[in-house]
């Protein structure tokens, strides 16, 4: 298995350690075709990239680029912030950005003071230990669902690390909508059981690393075992050997710009 792209990655501009041109090196010397500028997303408290950042975010990032040579997307790990499916990127965004990755992360300003159970009330269930609620994985699945029917997601992110929802209809989805499950080489989120199961629904993805120093970019040893285990095909999975993915958003951006 040969990583084309890494779809997930950080700078200094989010929690990362390294910034684009370094990045941009490492991933020339891993032979990547491209790769996903993903900070955390503008509702996160104390991690997020800044709106205010923006035009300097950009002009760094296009600086490395030519510098490099390395083909970068515009990108954000979107925080998903509702059961309402409502995220950190809306249709304002769609015309600067060109990937939008969407996670479940804790602290978050959430829209609702209840859909905080979706942040921090699942990761403290996490850490202790202590099965989720019927209603709290209902809820995480509706939030999911509905951010992939109103948003051109492109990729899910770790899902269900440290949330819970129902993996398989998340799944079947992205399947529908033609959303990337994320298969992170950086954390466990789904074990080879649930990986199986989503796997059955047709879903296609994608290998991230999960990058926050040079290090890691383009580093896919945790999934490309776990992908061995389960026997998912490679020609499920759109970022290896040569492939570059379909993304939603280009899409969006292609039908409107």
């Amino acid at each position: 298995m040969r990583l084309t792209a890494d779809y997930h990655t950080h700078t200094v501009y989010s929690d990362g350690k390294n910034t684009f041109l370094e990045n941009f090196r490492r991933a020339k010397e891993c032979g990547l075709a491209e790769i996903g500028c993903t900070e955390h997303g503008f509702s996160h408290l104390f991690r997020g990239l800044k709106r205010r950042e923006l035009p300097q975010y950009i002009a760094q990032m296009r600086e490395a680029e030519k510098e490099t040579g390395m083909r970068a997307l515009l990108g954000l790990e979107s925080n998903l912030r509702g059961e309402s499916g409502l995220c950190d990127l809306t249709e304002r965004d769609y015309a600067t950005f060109e990937l939008f990755v969407l996670g479940v992360h804790v602290l978050v300003n959430f829209e609702k003071m209840f859909d905080s159970r979706l942040g921090l009330g699942s990761w403290l269930r996490s850490e202790l230990h202590i099965k989720p609620s019927a209603s709290l994985v209902r809820q995480t699945t509706r939030a999911y669902v509905r951010a992939v029917e109103t948003h051109p997601v492109d990729i899910i992110s770790h899902l269900n690390y440290c949330c819970f929802a129902d993996a398989v209809e998340v799944a079947k989805c992205c399947r529908d909508y033609g959303t990337y499950l994320e298969l992170s080489s950086k954390k466990e989120h789904l074990s080879d059981e649930e990986l199986a199961k989503v796997a059955d629904t047709g879903v296609r993805f994608v290998i991230n690393s999960d990058a926050h120093s040079i290090d890691r970019i383009g580093e896919v040893t945790l999934a490309e075992e776990q992908v061995a285990r389960v026997g998912i095909p490679h020609e499920r999975i759109d970022n290896i050997d040569g492939k570059l993915p379909f993304f939603r958003l280009a899409a969006w951006r292609e039908a409107h710009l």
